[in-house]
């Protein structure tokens, strides 16, 4: 039997609500495919100042980096917001975590399943089919320039530099390539080349790269406002996306739109000795507590997981083909509830993903 240690950081607002359905499906796919996972705790986010003072504990940072692979569940809330930035969850607990451990690339995946084709803003006929990958330079760009703010003759202003080196954009387009070759075989490099200097280099080293290295893979280019555009109007046009950190953040949750809710999306960071995995959205507080929370998207993302860190890809099929019969039987958490179908709790999703399975 294979032994993996994860590391669970469930964090806040609902967090704590949506891992344990995760792991009741993660164990059970374990029993079935001779796989035990042990569970080791530890704070973030909110949780952990309320705890502790910070928003990553050195605690918490030495259990990641001894684990296998890291579950997390959400972090931040209202509670926190006027706490200085570098003190709030968001900013102080998951830019660290992601350059602690070196995880360089974000990989998003947005799957419009047949059975929530109709749960889209957009229409069936447009959304049916899409299968994107979206792959999101994590540990540079604007998120990680110097930021300043001072005065000089005509008032104050503020300063965020975006600074790229040609080695990030190698690193995290090479990914991209070489998982294209495993899907589609099509990668869209999403830019700001008419604007922005960092975008020209962004292009020359993508050219050059593919020219170089994956010459079999087709390849495309749009600024960034165009790329938001064709996502709504032919989403299933696109394979692989890849772009840079802030790009990435924005194209990602409109993507979520044609899913039908981001509480069907997971999402997994890689790039260091440990990946880290987590649901593309946020905390919902408003919801916290209420057993209205998807854990569709927490399920999807240790399906992920079991792929990425653990080369399971039985299993992890496994898992993705139960949340696809579950959604076909017709149950629904409010976030994507739809005329004749039948609502259910958080932890009464997890119990049908185990029963599907």
């Amino acid at each position: 039997m294979k032994e993996y240690k994860i590391a669970v950081l469930p964090g806040d607002g609902i967090g704590p609500e949506i891992v344990p359905e995760a792991i009741k499906v993660l164990d059970k796919v374990g029993e079935m495919y001779g796989l035990s996972f042990s569970y080791e705790e530890g704070y973030i986010g909110g949780a952990a100042i309320d705890a502790v003072g910070e928003p990553l504990p050195q605690e918490t940072l030495d259990l990641c980096k001894k684990s296998d692979a890291i579950l997390l569940g959400a972090v931040g809330g209202p509670k926190w917001d006027n706490l200085p930035v570098e003190k709030r969850p968001e900013a102080g607990a998951l830019l660290p975590l992601r350059k602690a451990l070196g995880l360089y690339a974000n990989i998003r995946p947005s799957v419009v399943y047949e059975e929530l084709a109709d749960a889209s803003t957009l229409k069936k006929e447009v959304v049916l089919g899409t299968d994107l990958l979206t792959i999101r330079e994590l540990t540079g760009g604007i998120y990680f320039g110097a930021k300043y703010r001072s005065e000089d003759e005509r008032g104050s202003f503020a300063v965020d530099e975006n600074k790229y080196y040609v080695d990030e954009i190698e690193r995290i387009c090479r990914l991209a390539f070489k998982i294209a070759r495993t899907r589609g075989n099509k990668v869209t490099s999403v830019d700001k080349a008419n604007v922005l200097e960092t975008s020209r280099l962004w292009r020359e080293t993508v050219v050059a790269l593919h020219d170089k290295e994956f010459k079999d893979v087709e390849l495309e280019h749009l600024y960034v406002d165009n790329a938001a555009m064709q996502l709504i109007l032919r989403p299933t046009s696109f394979d692989v996306m890849v772009t840079e950190n802030m790009f990435g953040d924005i194209l990602t949750d409109q993507a979520s739109v044609m899913t039908g809710s981001i509480g069907m999306l997971g999402s997994a960071s890689i790039g260091g000795e440990v990946a880290l995995y987590e649901p593309a959205h946020g905390s919902a507080p408003d919801i916290a507590g209420q057993g209205k929370a998807n854990p569709l998207a927490t399920i999807l993302s240790v399906a992920m997981m079991l792929k990425y860190s653990f080369e399971e890809l039985k299993a992890a099929a496994r898992i993705e083909a139960a949340v696809k019969k579950v959604l076909a039987s017709g149950y629904r958490t409010p976030d994507i509830m739809e005329e004749g179908k039948t609502l259910v709790s958080t932890s009464e999703v997890g119990d049908l993903v185990v029963k599907a399975l």
